[in-house]
């Protein structure tokens, strides 16, 4: 019997060796991710994450929201909302990016009408800001603007007085704001705001835009449909 050629043997030798060394590589790779990318299923929302109630403001921004409410009286106040609640995009590209771009950042204060439409976003910045933080302030500032929502930036340590403010929003030396007054039917009850017609034709019908509130539940299911 012919003895087999030592370089052949060796050849084999080698691959063997080779694959054995790949193929431990890949399984100790996949048992890695597998133990790091755990489903969230299997932790308990409450037991996983403890919530613990914070404030909602911090001290410049509460002092900021008291002078709005007593220079605008006749408007609504709000804080802390994110854009992905007031904010509508159409959705021919990843929602889910644009969720994970400027979607989860709130804006510190919007002045809204009677029918809560917005009328500006109050944007209260630090006396330092991180240049990560001022990035985030101006990529959100730059989609409240391209919007068409006025964005006002006060200083912490130079808020606006409340002579300041009610000029900045027009209003008369009477004390009422320059706007349309709440509409009434009948029956003298409030009428349900609905789109204006330049609202309506400014979408056109390429995008599908939203002028009512965002649903909550909207996110998820555009997020679920991308992931089908």
């Amino acid at each position: 019997m012919p003895l087999p050629d030592p370089a052949a043997a060796l050849a084999i030798l080698v691959a063997m060796v080779l694959l054995l060394t790949l193929w431990w590589t890949r399984r100790q790779s996949a048992g890695a991710r597998a133990k790091k990318k755990r489903p969230e299923e299997e932790l308990d929302t409450v037991q996983a994450w403890p919530p613990q109630a914070v404030r909602i403001m911090t001290a410049p921004e509460r002092k900021a929201y008291e002078i709005l409410r007593r220079a605008l009286p006749q408007h609504m106040v709000l804080a802390q909302v994110p854009l992905s609640r007031f904010v509508s995009v159409p959705v021919r590209h990843s929602y889910g990016e644009w969720l994970d771009r400027v979607g989860r950042l709130s804006v510190d204060l919007l002045v809204c009408d009677f029918s809560s439409r917005i009328i500006a976003a109050i944007e209260i910045r630090g006396a330092e800001e991180t240049p990560r933080a001022r990035m985030r302030h101006e990529r959100m500032s730059q989609v409240l603007r391209a919007a068409g929502l006025k964005v006002h930036v006060w200083p912490v340590l130079d808020l606006p007085s409340l002579g300041e403010v009610r000029e900045m929003f027009g209003i008369t030396s009477e004390g009422t704001a320059s706007q349309p007054m709440p509409l009434v039917d009948k029956a003298g009850r409030m009428a349900i705001p609905v789109p204006e017609m330049h609202e309506l034709l400014s979408a056109g019908d390429e995008f599908d835009y939203h002028h009512d509130p965002v649903p909550s539940a909207f996110f998820d299911e555009q997020l679920g449909d991308a992931r089908a």
